[in-house]
């Protein structure tokens, strides 16, 4: 897949950022090469590995999950949004 100007500004809608225009083409054509290695790892045969596969003997150990409250944190996250509101991030409608 490549990426040409039509999608690059497609992403910079969604994503919300600005991409100056001296920029764009290099940005364009470091998104064409990542898809093209994504691409190359789908042509990979899968099929014979073990889903539960771990390089760690015993598997992968786990922490207890016990929830952190900073509101200092989450503040701090919304403050620098571009638009929030009520502890909740406001973003533009994407799905028509």
């Amino acid at each position: 897949m490549t990426i040409d100007n039509t999608v690059l500004e497609k992403l910079e809608k969604l994503s919300m950022l600005k991409i100056e225009d001296d920029k764009k083409d290099a940005l364009a054509t470091q998104l064409t090469e990542i898809l093209t290695y994504i691409e190359n790892l789908n042509e990979l045969d899968t099929d014979a590995l073990d889903t539960s596969f771990s390089t760690l003997s015993g598997g992968t150990p786990l922490r207890e999950d016990r929830p952190k409250t900073n509101a200092e944190v989450s503040q701090n996250i919304f403050r620098h949004a571009p638009n929030a509101e009520n502890d909740f991030f406001i973003v533009p409608k994407i799905i028509e």
